[in-house]
């Protein structure tokens, strides 16, 4: 005897729209992203190995440039024994976390999205898109950045005088150059994001705006790896219109939630507020049980 066919679950989005999860699943959620995203890094890291040799040789152009053109000597020195593969190690990693920024960001925004609405995860599947490219910007910006830096805090080393540079410091002060301007062009993208979970309103973050000057003045001064005001100068910039591009997109949404549920009251006080016509009674009084 065949057991009566059985009916199908419905899917988890049909059943759950708004996607709600209990803290032990947001947990588990959080844990499989981290995962991923350690695979993804662990990967880019083995890549990164391999790029190692020519990251450096571009890292070490805007100290030879100062050789060849300013008449300076400056070299870069590896001062211990085990100095060399450390930075190896350092620098993969670094190399590591950039070439999987697609695949962290997209985790990071794929553990925000079950909070939006069917209709805002469009925009936060857009979002993503730009946080990725704003991210690898921030890299591009900061590798533009590099040479100006090195020529200005190297321009008061005494006539006569040589920069033996060692490695380790110059390798961090170029890999937090690198990072901070990467991170800081993905901040404006999350700050849309908490607008659209409706953490931050896009009129708070409008009143706030001298003091985010500031503030971006002022992170843009200790982020810049040295005293050089050029290097303050391509981080602050770029993150004051990215804010108010940020702000600005803020507010359209603003105005299109408020919109949608202006729509969402006015129809539900029509529906209220309409009288049962007469046809409708006279059915409700035929109906069975009435």
């Amino acid at each position: 005897m065949s057991s009566p066919p059985r009916n199908k679950p419905r899917s988890r989005r049909k059943t759950n729209p708004e996607a709600q999860m209990a803290l032990a699943e947001h947990l588990r959620e959080l844990r499989n992203r981290l995962i991923k995203s350690a695979v993804a890094a662990a990967l880019g890291t083995v890549a990164g190995f391999v790029l190692y040799e020519p990251f450096m040789t571009a890292l070490k152009a805007p100290v030879d440039r100062l050789n060849d053109q300013s008449g300076r000597e400056a070299v870069i020195n590896f001062s211990g024994v085990g100095s060399s593969f450390n930075i190896m190690v350092e620098v993969s990693v670094v190399l590591g976390l950039i070439l999987a920024s697609p695949v962290w960001l997209y985790q990071a925004w794929a553990f925000i999205m079950p909070a939006l609405h069917r209709s805002e995860r469009r925009y936060a599947t857009g979002f993503l898109a730009a946080a990725i490219p704003l991210f690898l910007a921030g890299v591009a910006v900061a590798v533009v950045a590099l040479p100006a830096a090195v020529f200005a805090l190297t321009a008061f080393t005494p006539e006569g005088s040589s920069n033996i540079i060692t490695a380790n410091e110059y390798i961090r002060f170029v890999l937090q150059l690198v990072l901070t301007f990467g991170i800081a062009f993905v901040l404006p993208v999350f700050l849309v994001g908490l607008n659209m979970v409706g953490v931050l309103s896009g009129r708070t973050v409008l009143r706030s705006w001298r003091i985010v000057v500031v503030a971006v003045m002022l992170i843009s001064a200790m982020a810049a790896p040295g005293p050089d005001p050029m290097t303050m100068f391509y981080l602050a910039v770029p993150l004051l219109l990215l804010f108010f591009v940020a702000v600005g997109l803020c507010l359209v949404l603003d105005r299109r939630r408020a919109r949608r549920e202006a729509r969402r009251a006015a129809a539900t006080g029509a529906t209220a507020d309409a009288a049962t016509s007469a046809d409708a009674l006279g059915r409700l009084g035929r109906e069975p049980g009435a």
